[in-house]
């Protein structure tokens, strides 16, 4: 059976001004969660759910993501005669997940731009293309397996959503949706942007995982810019649905970090940190202690 999609495009050509000073000289997307990149992190995930390809849109002066993916000879050859194995591992692992590739976006100019940026990195039998948006893990992994199911069932083009409380609501883009027989995948008529608590259409808010159909091109090329001339996805998206494009989302039951502030990175590091078998156990015990101390 041929895969839904081979191809996953990442968008990393911001400027991490969250982060300011420190993306003045490292993209955010390699800062480590624990002792892995974010960027890495989603390689894997794409590379789980079927990629072979990975195209990486960046801006001019952030080589350093991609470089991250291209073999390290020297440094592999100095841990080798250190005796230092386990480290070879680690730096190898990454570019044995996935082959990598850039886009470059030359403005930042929208999701939707970026997302358009990787057109010309397609090849001819791309009749999907995954998006992962860095700063987004969705937690456990395995949403974009899920993805490629429906898509292969329902055609078209599958999204990502959350659940969230109605109270919450107002700070997302939320779809208005319409119930299948699955009760986690929803058939989408449009989508709502940060709309107050009780004008919301539903609780299902997007995430950051796009399965795309290859139509999405030809849609971005057709929407208007909006707000300092920036294309946005959603509206490419609702312009397929008003031409009569299936389009689905998946709810994700599981849990979510947002890398692109420092909060949500903090919680992300803590997350996974009380997870790893080396320094878990530590750091439960000092946060128990920290926290009683007030």
């Amino acid at each position: 059976m041929t895969p839904p999609f081979t191809t996953a495009i990442v968008p990393a050509a911001g400027l991490g001004t969250r982060f300011l000073p420190t993306t003045k000289a490292v993209p955010k997307e390699l800062f480590p969660v624990v002792d892995t990149p974010g960027i890495e992190l989603v390689a894997a995930e794409a590379a789980e759910a079927g990629a072979t390809r990975l195209v990486i849109v960046t801006s001019p002066g952030k080589d350093a993501v991609v470089e991250y993916f291209r073999p390290q000879p020297e440094l592999e050859e100095m841990l080798q005669r250190r005796g230092k194995s386990a480290l070879v591992d680690a730096v190898r692992r990454a570019q044995g997940l996935i082959r990598v590739e850039t886009a470059v976006q030359e403005q930042a100019l929208g999701l939707g731009h970026a997302v358009g940026c990787a057109e010309g990195n397609l090849r001819g039998d791309d009749e999907a293309v995954a998006v992962l948006l860095p700063d987004d893990l969705v937690l456990p992994t395995g949403v974009l397996i899920k993805m490629a199911r429906v898509r292969e069932e329902q055609g078209g083009t599958v999204l990502c959503a959350f659940d969230i409380p109605r109270e919450q609501i107002s700070a997302y883009g939320v779809f208005d949706v319409e119930d299948t027989a699955d009760p986690d995948v929803k058939r989408v008529h449009g989508m709502v942007e940060k709309p107050s608590p009780e004008r919301a259409p539903s609780t299902y808010a997007a995430a950051g995982r796009y399965l795309l159909d290859r139509a999405i091109f030809d849609a971005l090329k057709r929407i208007t810019p909006g707000a300092g001339g920036e294309l946005q996805l959603t509206d490419a998206v609702a312009l397929l649905i008003s031409e009569g494009h299936p389009v689905h989302v998946v709810v994700h039951r599981g849990g979510r970090h947002d890398l692109g502030n420092p909060g949500g990175f903090l919680r992300a590091a803590v997350d996974f940190a009380l997870q790893h078998p080396e320094y878990g156990p530590e750091l439960r015990e000092w946060l128990r202690d920290r926290i009683a101390d007030g």
